[in-house]
């Protein structure tokens, strides 16, 4: 059960461990792009031309999909990145359905593990399975791996990691389940946990007040995807403008917060501790590129910011 990229590592790695997936269950097509075509998942995309069986209910408890969910005689279930299931759904097989999830559970339980572990500026991550309980991310863990955090990583890049690495978790857990060797852990809340929520418009717009760590954090924890954000204000016009990469440069200087400095091929915007060089940008309706060669279309007057 899985819908985004992520989820197709630990289907492919789970069909050339030999498992015999019965069925794919995945999000109904969507109208997507300008066009608003219908778009397939990219599990369903992956599931389709391996000739697996495929379900796409838009209710869980839709009793013709519970029908078919049954009638695949599943003995246990595996959820990447899919969308919280009934207990109807989770306790049917005989072995239950474990969940992969990309943090080291309890600490970023929620929708964006990968983006919130990068934003707050951890060092270290990695990837837990767990069996699926009445809450979200709660249950028992069953294995966990840890992962570095670079940092020029940014959710990209660490996407990528922990998706690979999970595929492999993925198949060691089935192993274990198989083999009847699992060794459960309950998760332990005795520490401070940091959540890891939904990301939204909001989350994404870049606070200049905030220390240049920070920003720079918040940037690469966004990048590439949802991308974050900032209002330009040049020549009495204020627009959008998303921000993927950025280097910071300890200085001191004299001006305000959110202030432009533009150089024959540079693009710098002045933070507290100094200065976050503008390494690629979007201005609205234009694609992502490199600050040179946004620099070559763009008059920026003197007053120029960041808000």
């Amino acid at each position: 059960m899985g819908t985004p990229d992520f989820a197709v590592g630990s289907l492919k790695q789970l069909l050339e461990a030999g498992f015999k997936v019965v069925g794919v269950i995945t999000a109904p097509d969507r109208p997507a792009g300008r066009g608003r075509k219908l778009q397939e998942s990219a599990v369903k995309q992956f599931a389709v031309k391996h000739q697996l069986k495929v379900l796409q209910p838009t209710n869980l408890k839709d009793e013709a999909f519970l029908k078919d969910l049954k009638s695949l005689d599943a003995n246990l279930q595996v959820v990447v990145a899919f969308r919280m299931l009934p207990k109807v759904v989770w306790q049917m097989p005989a072995h239950g359905t474990f969940n992969l999830h990309a943090s080291l559970l309890p600490q970023y339980r929620g929708a964006a593990p990968i983006n919130w572990a990068i934003i707050n500026g951890e060092t270290e991550t990695g990837v837990t399975t767990f069996f699926i309980d009445e809450k979200i991310d709660t249950g028992n863990i069953i294995l966990q791996k840890g992962a570095n955090i670079r940092p020029e990583d940014n959710a990209g890049d660490l996407h990528d990691r922990l998706m690979e690495l999970g595929a492999h978790l993925v198949v060691d857990t089935c192993k274990q389940i198989e083999a009847g060797t699992v060794s459960l852990q309950k998760q332990d809340e005795s520490m401070e946990l940091k959540p890891a929520p939904k990301i939204h418009k909001d989350t994404c717009r870049i606070d200049w007040n905030s220390s240049m760590m920070d920003i720079y954090n918040h940037i690469r924890g966004l990048s590439p995807y949802p991308g974050a954000w900032t209002e330009l204000v040049n020549d009495g016009k204020a627009e959008p403008m998303k921000i993927f990469r950025t280097k910071m440069e300890t200085s001191e200087h004299d001006y305000i917060v959110g202030k432009l400095v533009v150089g024959k091929k540079s693009l710098k915007v002045a933070v507290k501790e100094g200065y976050l060089n503008l390494l690629e940008l979007q201005l609205p309706g234009k694609r992502r590129m490199q600050v040179n060669k946004v620099l070559n279309g763009l008059n920026l007057e003197k007053e120029a910011h960041l808000r």
